[in-house]
């Protein structure tokens, strides 16, 4: 089975109408400006899926700062899981420093949702406040065994919209404060992986952290998928596309060139996800 840990689809007002959602919301200004950004609904994903053999694919929406905005999101996913229920498994998104975001997520998962996700600070990093402010969302996720996939990004590179302040300090901090938590660090965690490799303590520390693959062919060379296996083990990488950024097979390409055992690619095209969201 092959499974899409990251995409992103909108409902029809927002995917027609981007601009009347830029006020008050200045990081989807920043990512959905350009009309080059590609928006997409449930129908595309599902279509997009057929065509290029993914199974399941994992959907949620964006971070609004707007509570109702946040709602209808929300219960956008919910009718699309429900209208896909074999192809799509829905995650509630929203910005964790709402003061409704509890709330709101509880009802989504009192709802059918598969857990929270993805949970971006994008103009802060995790500060201290931004620690407190996930941490009644953990605690619903940690108690319900269900995962929570956090924005995550190289602290090196070049630019571009989307990318957070955040360092690999940061990153640890947040894994230190919810250890007990299922959490799925986008976008390769920023590299944090690399530090698996380490006698002490972060080993232990990274037991319930999965990496996906969002952006990769963007981002990285190919060898990032050899050594990461190396390094944190093919069962704690989890395929993500960042659909409709990139289309799957791009990634399906990469996972050929990169040398991989057909085990370890079962294992990231799908497997690893399976498990965590307890498909079998």
């Amino acid at each position: 089975m092959i499974i899409d840990m990251h995409t992103h689809i909108f409902p029809d007002a927002i995917k027609e109408n981007r601009e009347a959602y830029f006020k008050g919301e200045p990081a989807f200004k920043l990512l959905y400006d350009s009309p080059k950004s590609k928006i997409a609904g449930a129908e595309e994903i599902v279509s997009t899926m057929e065509a290029q053999g993914v199974d399941r694919s994992v959907v949620f929406g964006f971070p609004w700062k707007d509570i109702a905005t946040c709602r209808m999101q929300n219960d956008y996913i919910l009718e699309a899981v429900k209208q896909y229920p074999d192809q799509l498994i829905g995650l509630c998104c929203l910005d964790p420093a709402h003061p409704g975001a509890p709330a709101e997520a509880e009802r989504c998962l009192k709802a059918g949702l598969s857990g929270l996700g993805e949970l971006a600070f994008y103009d802060s990093g995790f500060t201290p406040e931004s620690l407190e402010q996930l941490a009644p969302l953990m605690a619903l996720c940690r108690e319900a065994d269900l995962p929570v996939l956090i924005h995550t990004n190289e602290p090196v590179g070049h630019s571009y919209p989307g990318k957070s302040p955040m360092t690999l300090r940061e990153i640890y901090r947040l894994i230190q404060t919810f250890p007990d938590n299922k959490i799925v660090l986008a976008h390769w965690g920023g590299g944090i992986f690399f530090y698996h490799l380490m006698k002490k303590e972060v080993k232990d520390i990274l037991a319930n952290v999965y990496v996906d693959t969002a952006a990769s062919p963007y981002l990285y060379d190919v060898d990032i998928y050899r050594l990461a296996v190396e390094l944190l083990g093919a069962d704690k990488i989890l395929f993500g596309s960042d659909y409709p950024l990139l289309k799957p097979d791009r990634y399906f390409a990469q996972l050929r060139e990169s040398g991989l055992s057909p085990s370890d690619v079962e294992q990231v095209s799908g497997l690893a996800a399976g498990r965590l969201l307890k498909l079998y």
